[in-house]
Formats: structure tokens, C-alpha cells, sequence
């Protein structure tokens, strides 16, 4: 079962769920919009020869960070990943990463497979943006790009998450926002 509107609210005052910054005008009947940052990552092709997942070859990337007022232009089935604004945090309901449907039908790609953040997780989401049109889209920092929902689970995890992800990274982050409220 998703959270309305009326409920994030609550389960954002009750602490069960953490939005940095949050922005009443951005939630939505059942869900929450979620901005781009100034920071994306560019696949750095002329390093990368070949990658292997399992001997742990991969890209290289690049990182680029745009002013507010710049834009990047995402040509044709090129792919980046661009960090959101937002952290996001819970313990008691998984979110889910879902489309704007505005940004579908220009085939804008904002996730591939991960769109599901596992409870326990803190995190900037990472979007793994694909132009599918054949011609440029413009993306800005802070703009609409997708939206988050929460879902009930139907019981509290056996594995703590923040003991078992690979990105621990955000647990700092986590502790000073926490001693910021």
C-alpha cells in the first residue's frame, strides 16, 4: 500500500521518513517530486576500452558541475548519471523511484533498474539518465525530474541496511542532518 500525501506528511513528522529540505509544494497526491543537482557524472568513453563487471573493470566517469543558471545538453541515446538534490531516508517503508510522465513522453530515461531504495538506506538517488529521442534534451539544475513513493512493508527487515549497502557514504551525512534538526 502507497503513502497519500496526508500520510508522508505524517510519517515526515513523526521522523519514520527523513526528506532533506523538504518542500510542501513538491508533494504530490501520492508521491513527491524530486530535483536534479548541479553535480552528474559523464561516462568518460576514450578511458573506458571495454567493461567488465565481474573482474570489476568499469567506466570512468567524469564529474561536471553546473551553476544554477547552466544547462546540460543530453544528446541522443548518450547516458549520464546525475545526482538528486534531496537526501531521502527511512526505516520503516521502502521508496520506490518512479517517472514524471511529463519527462516520459519526451523519452527521457531516469532510471534503468534501480528504483527501489530498500529501508535503512540514506542516500542521494542516483538517476541513470538516457536520451531515447532523436534529438537533445535540456536538463537543469533543480529541475522536476522524477518522484518518490513509500510503500508499507509488511514487517521491520531481518538485515539492517545500514550495516549491509555498499555506499555508506550517506550514514555521515545521515548523522549531521540529524544533529542539524
Amino acid at each position: 500500500m502507497y503513502l497519500s500525501d496526508v500520510d508522508i506528511k505524517k510519517a515526515l513528522e513523526a521522523k519514520d521518513i527523513v526528506i532533506s529540505d523538504f518542500d510542501p509544494s513538491r508533494l504530490q497526491p501520492a508521491s513527491y517530486d524530486i530535483l536534479l543537482w548541479n553535480k552528474f557524472l559523464v561516462f568518460w568513453r576514450h578511458s573506458t576500452p571495454f567493461i567488465d563487471p565481474v573482474k570489476k573493470i568499469l567506466p570512468k566517469y567524469k564529474e561536471i558541475i553546473l551553476q544554477d543558471d547552466e544547462t546540460f545538453v543530453l544528446h541522443p541515446w548518450v547516458s549520464i548519471l546525475w545526482i538528486s538534490v534531496d537526501y531521502f531516508w527511512s526505516d520503516k517503508y521502502l521508496v520506490q523511484l518512479s517517472w514524471k510522465s511529463s519527462l516520459a513522453r519526451i523519452w527521457l530515461l531516469v532510471h534503468n533498474t534501480a528504483w527501489i531504495i530498500n529501508p535503512g538506506h540514506f542516500l542521494n538517488i542516483t538517476f541513470e539518465l538516457c536520451n531515447l529521442n532523436s534529438v537533445p534534451i535540456i536538463l537543469r539544475p533543480k529541475m522536476e525530474i522524477a518522484q518518490i513513493l513509500f510503500s508499507k512493508i509488511s514487517s521491520s527487515p531481518s538485515k539492517d541496511y545500514k550495516n549491509t549497502w555498499r555506499y555508506k557514504s550517506g550514514e555521515d551525512n545521515f548523522v549531521a542532518y540529524k544533529e542539524k534538526k
